[in-house]
């Protein structure tokens, strides 16, 4: 990795935006992507696949050593996640693939195997990379980093709405629950806990749209790098 390599980090909890907000910043600048929540998404539904059980931390770090992951970008600029050549871009995003994802996460040998597989994102003419240790731990030299936070209850909301869209029935009070839960396990796990990098830069998006999180990034970036466009 070198300074030529330019990345900008997007932490923070699950339904915080992160994700879309990540998406958009990269298409606007022209960057590479890396959704590492993604990541431990397809390992979690590979894990489900191969009847890995969860707490089993040899057979997982196997598994994510050889995971067969692939992120390809369409015509829109959006990616199509493929494990083992089949489309999983909507299966991961479930609830059930996420609270699975965020207990693998916490295992130290997981997420050592996925390390240099993060960092290999890192190319030319740069990365915005989107997860919960981006700007601490897998790129603590990043030019700019940024962590996104919202209220338990505003992120439920927003999980709720997507779901509805979708013609999935869900109960807002277990959404709060579940994300409560996942907070405190993302927060304390011994490696790599939720936290915001001591440089980074804090966003509320409690009563932000995603466009205006995007122009709040955006305006910052340009302090760095000029050449950035707004629109």
């Amino acid at each position: 990795m070198t300074q030529k390599e330019p990345v900008i980090t997007v932490d923070g909890a699950s339904g915080t935006g992160k994700g879309v907000v990540s998406q958009i910043v990269a298409k606007r600048l022209g960057w590479k992507l890396l959704d590492s929540g993604a990541l431990y998404r397809v390992l979690a539904l590979a894990a489900q696949k191969h009847a890995v059980a969860v707490d089993n931390e040899a057979a997982l770090k196997v598994l994510a050593e050889h995971l067969d992951a692939q992120f390809v970008t369409q015509v829109n600029d959006f990616s199509v996640i493929l494990l083992e050549g089949e489309d999983v871009t909507d299966t991961i995003r479930t609830e059930k693939v996420g609270n699975a994802a965020s207990k693998i996460a916490a295992l130290p040998a997981v997420r050592i195997a996925l390390l240099n597989r993060q960092r290999a994102f890192r190319e030319l003419p740069g990365l915005v990379a989107d997860g919960r240790d981006m700007g601490t731990v897998i790129f603590p030299d990043a030019s700019l980093k940024f962590f996104l936070t919202a209220s338990p209850e505003e992120r439920a909301l927003r999980r709720y709405n997507q779901l509805k869209e979708k013609g999935i029935s869900v109960n807002l009070t277990d959404l709060v629950e579940e994300l409560r839960e996942r907070d405190k396990r993302d927060q304390e796990r011994p490696i790599a806990p939720l936290r915001p990098a001591e440089d980074a830069i804090c966003i509320d998006t409690d009563h932000l749209s995603i466009e205006q999180v995007v122009a709040l990034i955006l305006s910052e970036v340009n302090k760095i790098f000029p050449v950035v466009t707004l629109e």
